[in-house]
């Protein structure tokens, strides 16, 4: 993984992710209800190591959950502690890189990485480094709940865009931001650098933002196996129609 790639995307999206949805506190909920189902009654100690602006772990926290959450861009944690507190929970939140947790051995019950994160690293070696990190901080028989595209489809057609996504803000339409990304895959049909483009009312035309980084289109047999090499057991995967959230979500099991 390039990290200032990674990083630099996500700090210059921090101010504009809950523009991505429609109604981001809605989501927020329904992703925690998804997830909650899975991670089963609380409290539990969880640890989103990819928080990103909170959208996985505010939702765990209004649940009554005990969530701590970390991420690569520094701008975004920040956000998510904020958010947190404006919503009434307490969310400690840190600065790091999933392949190098700064947490004590078997500290938490669950382990969440959603939003197809894993998929900015791109060798082997980052993305076995990155889950042997995430069995370390689980105690042993700890759960681990990661959520990724469905890349078998992808990685046949190789499109090269995502359809637009069109949001209303605060003020309603005059506020409306459209959304959509390229992508360009790589020779070797696995990896795809994406643009993200959002583009916003200015002065009665459009201004365009643009950010740039790159992912690794893993499917469901490398993500299985990268997790059984890391430690983990009891593999299985969630699909969205039956569990109700966005991407398909796989979880296992800390070997102990």
């Amino acid at each position: 993984m390039t990290d200032t790639s990674a990083r630099d995307f996500y700090d210059s999206l921090a101010p504009d992710y809950h523009r991505i949805f429609a109604d981001w506190d809605a989501s927020m909920a329904r992703q925690a209800a998804a997830l909650g189902a899975l991670v089963g009654p609380g409290p539990l100690r969880i640890l989103d190591c990819s928080c990103g602006i909170g959208t996985q772990a505010i939702g765990l926290a209004l649940a009554g959950h005990r969530v701590v959450g970390s991420d690569l861009s520094p701008v975004a944690a920040a956000r998510a502690a904020a958010e947190a507190s404006v919503r009434g929970v307490r969310l400690p939140t840190a600065a790091a890189d999933m392949r190098q947790l700064p947490f004590a051995s078997s500290a938490f019950d669950v382990v969440v990485c959603a939003d197809n994160s894993l998929a900015h690293l791109l060798t082997a070696p980052d993305v076995a480094a990155a889950l042997a990190g995430m069995r370390r901080v689980l105690r042993d028989g700890g759960l681990l709940l990661l959520t990724v595209r469905d890349y078998e489809e992808i990685r046949r057609t190789r499109p090269g865009a995502t359809p637009p996504q069109v949001s209303d803000g605060p003020d309603g339409p005059d506020g409306r931001m459209v959304t959509f990304q390229l992508w360009h895959w790589h020779e070797d049909g696995e990896r795809y650098d994406q643009e993200h483009f959002q583009l916003v009312p200015a002065d009665g035309d459009w201004a365009v933002r643009v950010r740039r980084t790159t992912s690794w289109a893993l499917t469901r047999a490398q993500v299985e196996e990268f997790v059984t090499g890391a430690g983990f057991v009891d593999v299985r995967w969630h699909e969205p129609g039956a569990g109700g959230f966005y991407q398909p979500v796989l979880t296992a099991r800390a070997s102990g």
